[in-house]
């Protein structure tokens, strides 16, 4: 299945800078992924208006809720990373 295909299921994405106001759900996916919360800044990936991943812009990591399917989400929010740091 194609990134297109699997992102067409969804209702609604939203791919955003995180604020101050996200960093419980950036600490909630860092323990639900099992890791340390990489250094910020990030961007953070919605889906049908549920925080599911986020990626360091700084490092490239990323920590995601293993429990919703976020393979597209994390391919997105990998595309939009690298398109900051090239406009950068």
């Amino acid at each position: 299945m194609t990134l297109a295909e699997r992102v067409a299921g969804r209702q609604k994405i939203e791919i955003r800078w995180a604020e101050d106001g996200d960093e419980r759900t950036l600490r909630r996916l860092a323990a639900l992924s099992s890791r340390a919360l990489p250094a910020g800044p990030f961007l953070l990936a919605a889906t049908d208006g549920e925080p599911s991943a986020a990626i360091s812009v700084a490092t490239g990591e990323v920590v995601s809720d293993p429990f919703v399917a976020t393979f597209d989400l994390v391919a997105l929010l990998e595309l939009r990373s690298r398109h900051l740091a090239a406009a950068a």
